[in-house]
């Protein structure tokens, strides 16, 4: 990830004060407190091992390697097994770094979504969840757990905890007939795991975001049929939430923007009932909040765009990046599987809120009820 001086990434200075930055978004129903008990456990899928999900993600992945096209074929198969129901792309691009030469580095982007099935194209706006997939060139050997594979994992498992929901929302939907559907109901959801986003060397504009920007460019010019919606794919994203750094303890996650300070606002409110219904399992972070600057990130190009962004990144005041940032203690011994799980546990309910899934989750079982599962399994 980024870094702090001239040959790290810059922070750029924002002039606004975020007591003033209440945007109101699209109108959804607050998850209840039973729908937040009821969410998808992590169970194993963040065993550092052999956690079906994150464990695989443990390992170097270097643009253009083996780790890398390991580590996509992983995605792919998560997706195609556990979530049938989406669509899968792959955004191929090809650039010279600086220590490659005249030798084109190839970049492959991950692209996985999901769209109401009565929505033709053009039709959804989605709820983009991001994290870069590729790891350092150096230190060697290099793994990049909390940058990013535990973000990567993160987001595999909500996508997976909601699925069914999304499913029964739609299927209800589609029986009751879906003519005069405002544009809310057609809202879709998207998971973009990019790659190329470190510096081969030293991070300039140039050798970074390899992914990332190639993606923004390309989707600035990929139109939808005339008198859709939406009329790029770009424009499309409704929402950009990007993670990154994500995996230490006590996190300290900033606001920076003022037209998605909101969507902070709302992720903050779960956090803090989630925690009340003790369904976390990491102790709270030191209270340090507010905004002030924005860090170089995949989310720039996009931005730049116009693209809304909400920027989930581990950043202290005075301290920086977490402890393990850019070393080779950024490993799976490392994470704080807690903080992991919760952060896991906090993405799939704010995407669950965001997609309008209240009342769409099976419940949880009581007390007695999953005492007798036990007993009768005995």
């Amino acid at each position: 990830m980024g870094v702090l001086s001239s040959s790290r990434r810059a922070l750029w200075h924002c002039a606004f004060p975020l007591l003033l930055l209440v945007v109101c978004s699209t109108a959804y129903s607050q998850l209840s407190d039973d729908t937040l008990r009821s969410l998808p456990k992590p169970g194993s899928d963040f065993d550092i091992h052999e956690g079906k999900i994150l464990s695989p993600i443990l390992q170097t992945r270097v643009p253009g390697t083996p780790g890398s096209t390991a580590v996509l074929n992983h995605f792919a198969s998560f997706f195609r097994t556990a979530l049938p129901d989406w669509t899968l792309e792959f955004q191929n691009s090809t650039a010279r770094t600086p220590v490659s030469g005249d030798k084109e580095v190839p970049f492959v982007n991950f692209i996985a979504y999901r769209d109401p099935p009565w929505a033709a194209q053009g039709d959804s706006g989605r709820l983009t969840l991001v994290a870069h997939y590729d790891s350092k060139l150096q230190p060697e050997g290099f793994i990049g757990a909390i940058d990013s594979a535990a973000p990567c994992a993160m987001i595999m498992h909500a996508m997976r905890s909601i699925d069914s929901a999304l499913t029964a929302k739609w299927n209800e939907i589609d029986a009751q007939g879906h003519a005069g559907l405002d544009i809310d109901e057609n809202t879709g959801i998207q998971v973009l795991f990019l790659d190329g986003e470190e510096a081969f060397k030293d991070w300039t504009a140039t050798d970074s975001l390899y992914g990332s920007r190639s993606l923004a460019e390309h989707w600035e010019q990929a139109y939808y049929p005339a008198m859709s919606p939406f009329r790029t794919q770009l424009s499309s994203i409704t929402l950009f939430v990007l993670l990154d750094l994500l995996g230490s303890k006590s996190p300290t996650i900033r606001s920076y923007f003022p037209t998605t300070h909101w969507a902070y606002q709302n992720m903050a409110r779960l956090e803090t009932r989630l925690r009340e219904l003790r369904q976390f399992k990491s102790a709270p972070d030191n209270g340090e909040g507010g905004g002030g600057c924005t860090i170089q990130d995949d989310h720039l190009p996009f931005l730049r765009r116009g693209v809304e962004v909400l920027h989930l990144i581990d950043f202290h005041t005075g301290k920086g990046f977490p402890d393990v940032w850019h070393t080779m203690d950024d490993d799976a011994e490392h994470l704080d599987i807690p903080t992991v799980e919760d952060w896991a546990t906090l993405v799939t309910a704010f995407a669950a809120e965001w997609m309008d899934l209240e009342g769409y989750f099976q419940p949880a079982p009581s007390a007695a009820a999953a005492l007798y599962s036990r007993k009768t399994e005995l």
